[in-house]
């Protein structure tokens, strides 16, 4: 069992209340929008590597 994992009555470690919490913030920074500058700087490297 990790740190921080509660155990349930049936003996299978459940996550911490924190963790659902955590998980939707990080699915939420997945879904944005990648920023043009930062496609821009992205193309930019790629172009630079190739010649």
């Amino acid at each position: 069992m990790n740190r921080g994992q509660v155990r349930r009555k049936g003996g299978k470690p459940q996550a911490p209340e924190w963790a659902d919490g955590l998980k939707r913030l990080y699915d939420s920074v997945l879904d944005e929008p990648l920023p043009d500058t930062f496609a821009q700087l992205l193309d930019k490297l790629d172009d630079s590597s190739h010649g």
